[in-house]
């Protein structure tokens, strides 16, 4: 519509109109990609060409080698023989090829199941399982002194 057909309607108009025009007709979902490769590009890529493009410390971990018990794990998930692998390896960097699988990570107290998802690659699987809760603090127990269970009315 032209300008000069615009001031011929109400200002409420005006605004529905414009409203209108800048809405995105179709939500479409952004397409996951890390540092520019799609999901599938990581796929794709050889174990060395996902570790060029990880963070430093995760490239070291696995460029020394992982552990016994870590190489273990990681051959156990890859084969996928189980629907939800438990493990008490916290430490081992989550890559392209785990996507999809479920893991319970140990946090020292319980098993926390975690669905790894493209959004985690780079990650250790320890940071989806925290290991401190907040501690909360009911009101004073039996046997507190008088001075200790008095509050105060706000």
């Amino acid at each position: 519509m032209p300008e000069d057909d615009l001031m011929g309607m109400s200002k409420a108009a005006r605004r529905k109109l414009r409203k209108r025009r800048g809405a995105i007709s179709a939500r479409r979902k952004k397409e996951f990609t890390y540092k520019g490769f799609t999901l599938e590009e990581l796929q794709k890529m050889s174990l060395n060409e996902v570790l060029d493009i990880l963070p430093s410390r995760a490239r070291r971990s696995y460029r020394r080698g992982l552990s016994a018990e870590q190489q273990t794990f990681v051959d156990r998930l890859m084969k996928g023989d189980k629907p939800t692998l438990r493990t008490h390896r916290r430490n081992v960097v989550i890559l392209p090829s785990f996507i999809g699988k479920k893991v319970a990570v140990y946090s020292g107290k319980e098993w926390k199941t975690v669905e790894i998802k493209a959004e985690m690659i780079g990650h250790y699987l320890g940071e989806f399982s925290m290991t401190r809760t907040v501690g909360k603090h009911s009101g004073p127990g039996v046997g507190a002194t008088r001075s200790s269970k008095f509050l105060p009315l706000k």
